[in-house]
C-alpha cells in the first residue's frame, strides 16, 4: 500500500471520529446547563445515551470503511455532519437560555409574536435551507411552524420557503448535483437507479412530493438529475407542495402528539404513506401505462 493511500485512509477515519466527537461535545455541553426540568431530571440518561449513539455511529462508519462499503460510509459521514449542525443549534438554545424560556407552545407563540416580522423571515429561511441544505423531511419543518405560528400562517410561510428552496435544489441537481450524488452512492449505483427511474420519474417523484415524510432536499436533487423538465417541475412542485403543506399543517393541529390516540394515528399514517409508496414502486409500470392509455383515449375523443 502506498504512503498516500495510508494517509488517505487515516484522514477518512479521523474525519468520522472528529464529526462524532463534535456532535457529542455540543450536546453534552448543552445538557450541562440543565436549564430545563426534563434535562435536569434525566441528565445522566441523556448524557450516556448521546455518548452511546455517537460512539456507535462512529464505530459503524469505521467498520464500513474498513470493509470497503464506501456508499454506506459516505452516508454516515453526511449523517454526522447533519448531527453536528443540530447539536450546535441545541447548544445555542441551551447556552442562551432560550430552551428554558420556550417551555410550552403558548410561550413559543408569544415569543414569536414579540419578534414580529423577523420571526416569519427566519422561519421562511429555515424552510428554504431545510430543502437545499438540511436533510429534514418537510413535515418536520411544518410541525415546527405550526407550533410557532399556527396552521394557516405556518402553511403560507412554509410554502414560500419550500418553493424557493425547491427551485434552487432542482437547479443544483440539474447542473452540479450529479457529482455530489456520485460521491455518496457511487457512479455505477446512481446510473443504475437513474436508468430504473427513466420513463417513470415523473410519476414516482410527483407522488413522493405529494406524500409527507419524504426528505425534500434529496427529492429535488434527484428530480434535477432525472429527465424531468423545468416547466413540469415548477407546475408540479407548486401544486404538490401546496396540497402537502396545507394538509400537513392542519393535521398537526387536529391530531396532537400529546394523546395516545394522536400518537397512534400518526404511526398509522406513517405506515399508510410507506405502504402507498411501496405500491407505487411495485406497480409503477401498470400505473404509468394506465395513465398513458387514459390520455390517449381522451385525445381520441
Amino acid at each position: 500500500m502506498k504512503g498516500t493511500d495510508v494517509l488517505k485512509h487515516i484522514i477518512n477515519i479521523l474525519a468520522v471520529v472528529l464529526f462524532g466527537a463534535v456532535a457529542f461535545l455540543f450536546i453534552a455541553y448543552g445538557l450541562a446547563y440543565k436549564n430545563v426540568d426534563f434535562i435536569e431530571e434525566y441528565f445522566y440518561l441523556l448524557f450516556w445515551l448521546t455518548f452511546a449513539v455517537c460512539a456507535a455511529t462512529v464505530f459503524a462508519g469505521i467498520l464500513f470503511y474498513i470493509f470497503k462499503k464506501r456508499s454506506v460510509f459516505r452516508l454516515i459521514v453526511c449523517f454526522l455532519v447533519f448531527a453536528d449542525i443540530c447539536a450546535a443549534v441545541f447548544f445555542f438554545l441551551c447556552a442562551t437560555g432560550l430552551l428554558a424560556t420556550i417551555n410550552s407552545v403558548e410561550a413559543l407563540r408569544e415569543y414569536i409574536t414579540n419578534a414580529g416580522s423577523l420571526a416569519a423571515l427566519i422561519y421562511i429561511s429555515f424552510c428554504l435551507l431545510q430543502v437545499i441544505l438540511l436533510p429534514v423531511p418537510g413535515s418536520v419543518a411544518v410541525a415546527v411552524g405550526v407550533a410557532m405560528f399556527g396552521p394557516w400562517k405556518c402553511a403560507i410561510f412554509a410554502f414560500i420557503g419550500i418553493i424557493i428552496g425547491s427551485f434552487i435544489a432542482f437547479g443544483v441537481g440539474r447542473w452540479i448535483g450529479y457529482k455530489a450524488v456520485c460521491w455518496i452512492v457511487g457512479k455505477d449505483s446512481l446510473d443504475k437507479w437513474l436508468e430504473k427511474l427513466k420513463g417513470k420519474d415523473y410519476l414516482i417523484l410527483s407522488i413522493m412530493f405529494l406524500l409527507p415524510m419524504f426528505p425534500d432536499d434529496i427529492l429535488c436533487f434527484v428530480a434535477g438529475l432525472s429527465s424531468m423538465t423545468w416547466r413540469y417541475f415548477v407546475v408540479m412542485i407548486i401544486l404538490t407542495r401546496a396540497i402537502s403543506v396545507v394538509s400537513t399543517a392542519y393535521s398537526f393541529e387536529l391530531i396532537p402528539f400529546t394523546t395516545w390516540w394522536g400518537i397512534l394515528t400518526w404511526i398509522l399514517l406513517a405506515g399508510l404513506v410507506a405502504l402507498t409508496f411501496w405500491l407505487v414502486i411495485k406497480y409503477s409500470d401498470k400505473i404509468d401505462n394506465f395513465i398513458k392509455n387514459k390520455l390517449k383515449m381522451s385525445k381520441g375523443d
